[in-house]
């Protein structure tokens, strides 16, 4: 049986697509590279300066305050405690740097994230129209493969910290917006039929009613969002993005069994830490909204 032939385009205009494209792309680097780069200086300067806090500050001082926020955020003597013990281990064995480095990157890209990623989703709750055309780009955003993301960034910024934090921001952003879209949809229309009867317009229902009610399903957006981009930061090691992720890829290029595996478990450490505080302030929250709005 003669199979036939699948229609495709030749090599030589397939050839002449990419040539093309490509050549655009290099053409909009030239022209615009170095204004987005000022654009993003403020970006680059928080995440400088708050890394420069978390190193040059007294490690007892740095220790306090984190394990602070995890007991503010858990409530949780249990987490509280791991937490203190997860951070004393990586510092003992000589992680703590590149472990604040980490927290750096992961604190700033999560609160980028947070601040694109919660205007979008109430968009999309908003908006079923926006909703069709924003839920095939998030798609495209998680299935395509982390590494594909260093391509323009790096094409247009170069090495460094920038071009890491916007390819973690990329990567783990989409959670943030499904949840904060699914939050805010998912609130009883029995309550916003109250609050249209108070005589509230969608302003007010929106801040006073739709986002406490949907907090808890953002936090657990937030969670997810954190959670990849701790995935991200091995991957984003590979463009210059100092942290944990580094000593991870001269492990391997060097076969350094151990190095690997102490600072693959300083990453986990951190993401149980930041998993178990959230996901405790999530919970808190929704047993305040179903008290208050029980």
């Amino acid at each position: 049986m003669d199979w036939i032939e699948f229609p495709s385009l030749s090599r030589g205009t397939l050839r002449d697509m990419r040539i093309a494209i490509d050549g655009s792309f290099r053409e909009f680097t030239r022209a615009y590279g170095e204004t987005l780069e000022q654009a993003f200086e403020p970006l680059e300067d928080f995440l400088v300066f708050l890394e420069g806090l978390l190193i040059g500050s007294p490690w007892p001082i740095v220790l306090a305050v984190l394990v602070g926020i995890v007991y503010f955020m858990s409530r949780n003597v249990k987490i509280t405690v791991s937490a203190l013990a997860a951070l004393a281990l990586i510092g003992v064995f000589g992680m703590w740097e590149d472990t604040m480095r980490t927290i750096a990157m992961v604190v700033t890209s999560t609160l980028l994230a947070i601040i694109l990623g919660i205007p979008i989703g109430i968009l999309m709750a908003r908006s079923d129209r926006a909703q069709g055309v924003v839920n095939p780009i998030l798609d495209l955003m998680q299935t395509m493969p982390a590494f594909v993301y260093l391509i323009p960034v790096v094409m247009i910024f170069g090495l460094g910290k920038v071009p890491g934090l916007i390819a973690i921001v990329i990567y783990a952003i989409p959670p943030i917006i499904r949840l904060t879209n699914l939050g805010i949809r998912l609130v009883d229309p029995e309550v916003l039929e109250a609050a249209d009867a108070f005589g509230s317009n969608g302003r007010q229902k929106l801040v006073n009613v739709q986002l406490p009610l949907a907090l808890p399903t953002i936090m657990a957006g937030i969670n997810q969002t954190i959670m990849m981009a701790l995935a991200m930061v091995v991957v984003a090691a590979l463009i210059g993005v100092k942290g944990l992720g580094q000593p991870v890829l001269n492990a391997i290029a060097n076969q350094y069994f151990t190095m690997g595996v102490m600072n693959g478990l300083a990453i986990v450490g951190i993401a149980i830490i930041f998993d178990r505080a959230t996901q405790a302030y999530g919970k808190r929250l929704q047993k305040h909204s179903e008290v208050v709005h029980g």
